[in-house]
């Protein structure tokens, strides 16, 4: 009864041991990205390999599918959340046209940018004064 208890649990063990193989490694085909004059490795019979070939200057740049600024997936989350955050507003505050408290958000717009235009020329508010 007990040894092939043991036996079982040494098997067991055995095969939790060993390693697993990796992904690229099970299906038997790579592809590679070669700069300049780079050679392309050959296939061995066993795996397909394909090579992808790009300028010298390319090497050490980001991939050009990253390096769109404006694509909406490249945005920071400041950016996304700064672009929601007046969507839809109206009435108090809004600086809108409709309802009577659109004033007082236009004259906080204008407060804002004015002070977006100070900062960028570098002085200081003339008037401390906080707004959200």
């Amino acid at each position: 009864m007990r040894q092939p208890l043991l036996l079982a649990t040494a098997l067991f063990a055995g095969v939790t041991m060993l390693p697993a193989a990796p992904a690229q490694a099970q299906l038997g085909e790579r592809v590679l990205t070669i700069f300049g004059n780079d050679p392309c490795p050959t296939s061995n019979g066993e795996e397909i390999v394909v090579c992808r070939r790009l300028d010298e200057n390319e090497r050490y740049r980001i991939p050009k599918d990253l390096r769109d600024p404006e694509n909406p997936a490249n945005l920071t989350w400041g950016d996304r959340a700064k672009s929601i955050e007046y969507v839809g507003a109206n009435g108090v505050q809004s600086c809108s046209p409709v309802g009577a408290g659109g004033a007082s958000g236009c004259f906080k717009k204008i407060v804002r940018e004015a002070r977006q235009e100070q900062h960028i020329r570098g002085e200081e508010p003339s008037i401390p004064l906080k707004l959200p």
